[in-house]
């Protein structure tokens, strides 16, 4: 049976590290304004707070399955509109790599943050059009091309390249290839300007006569197979980590709508303006209905999330849920903001007023890790039994 109440120990976990990000908040204005600027490992306040590492590993086995506390803590610290005391250790890289690598690449790079590098100037969603090609070369990989919008391109150490090694095979040719920075032929061209989420490091990549050991190839499988929906072994291997992080980037997202709505509810319980459950829908005012519905709406789409972690937790298929989890969360992440500001009216256009942050924030949630429409398309070919071939 699916249960989602926390024990105490969990319930003073999340109330610590919403405390901690509240004590983040002081800096996302600073760090939305400097987009050029990293943000450091850690702020002086991180003294404050005890490691949630350490303690997320000191709890029962019994207790709440690791990966739900994960979507928990990641709704409840984006709520808060802030940047992290502590930056983490690891990246989507690394998800990729424990998803796909051998167990000797696991034991040889697993203790290095690794970004993950997919996205082109002309390839997205659609992954078979990626044009970074790998060649062959004796005992060496040779790859050029260009990834942009890398997250934690500028930190970290290396990172997961996607790349074509035969066109004509299409999502068959597609491997992945671990990148150290320092390899020549590997440059850091830009850090991106972006609409939201301007205190994460996102890099802009090239590749030119980049040269990689042959043994850098994720999982060690050159074989190339062909045939209508094939895909090669690194290729889906990798792809299986979207299960894992689609719904985490759905909380994040939801987490911004949650934020929105918190200050939304409580600048209008400052003007008189708080919403009666129990009243009908024709005594309400139209803002106490709106507030209702949005509270509604992030309500379900946690619930999406958690669904989709508690499979994940358990081992059981879960690719149709994470795919409901992040269509949902990345819906709630656009039109819950904006619902917010409708409410709070022209005070939330300010910048003296976190609102429109969240909005900016929010909205990469749809977009990145397979857009909306892919997530429904997605959906669709599951419920439908339909392959990529037959709806597109």
């Amino acid at each position: 049976m699916v249960d989602f109440t926390l024990s105490e120990n969990d319930r003073e976990i999340l109330e610590s590290v919403a405390a901690e990000a509240k004590a983040g908040e002081k800096y996302a204005r600073y760090y939305d304004e400097h987009e050029d600027e990293v943000l450091p490992k850690a702020f002086p306040e991180a003294r404050t707070f005890p490691s949630l590492l350490e303690r997320i590993r000191r709890r029962p086995g019994d207790d709440t399955p690791p990966f739900i506390m994960q979507m928990l803590i990641k709704l409840e610290r984006e709520a808060h509109n802030s940047v992290p005391l502590r930056q983490a250790p690891a990246a989507l890289g690394n998800a990729a790599l424990n998803a796909a690598g051998t167990t000797e690449q696991k034991a040889q790079w697993g203790h290095l943050m690794l970004a993950m590098s997919i996205t082109e100037p002309g390839a997205g969603s659609d992954t078979k059009a990626i044009q970074t090609a790998a060649t062959l070369d004796g005992v060496q990989w040779v790859l050029n091309g260009d990834k942009i919008f890398v997250t934690n391109g500028v930190r970290c150490a290396g990172t997961i390249v996607w790349a074509t090694v035969s066109k004509s095979a299409g999502r068959g040719g597609i491997k992945s290839f671990l990148v150290l920075k320092g390899t020549p032929g590997f440059e850091l061209v830009r850090k991106e300007r972006k609409l939201g989420l301007r205190s994460s490091d996102t890099a802009a990549y090239a590749f030119r006569d980049c040269r990689v050991p042959r043994d850098h190839l994720i999982g060690g499988d050159e074989s190339v197979p062909r045939g209508e929906g094939e895909g090669s072994a690194s290729y889906k291997g990798v792809l299986k980590t979207f299960n894992t992080t689609r719904p985490t980037v759905a909380a994040g997202g939801i987490g911004k709508a949650l934020g929105a709505f918190r200050h939304a509810r409580d600048r209008l319980a400052e003007e008189g303006v708080v919403v009666d459950w129990d009243e009908g829908r024709r005594d309400r005012s139209s803002a106490e209905q709106t507030l209702l519905e949005l509270e509604a709406d992030i309500e379900a789409a946690s619930l999406m999330v958690l669904r989709a972690a508690w499979l994940a937790s358990r081992g059981k298929p879960n690719n149709l849920e994470a795919s409901v989890a992040k269509a949902k969360g990345g819906e709630v992440c656009r039109s819950g903001p904006q619902r917010a500001m409708e409410v709070l009216g022209a005070m939330s256009l300010s910048h003296d007023h976190p609102v429109e942050q969240y909005l900016r924030d929010g909205r990469i949630t749809d977009i990145y890790e397979g857009t909306g429409q892919i997530q429904r398309l997605v959906i669709a070919r599951a419920i439908l039994g339909y392959s990529s071939a037959e709806l597109t």
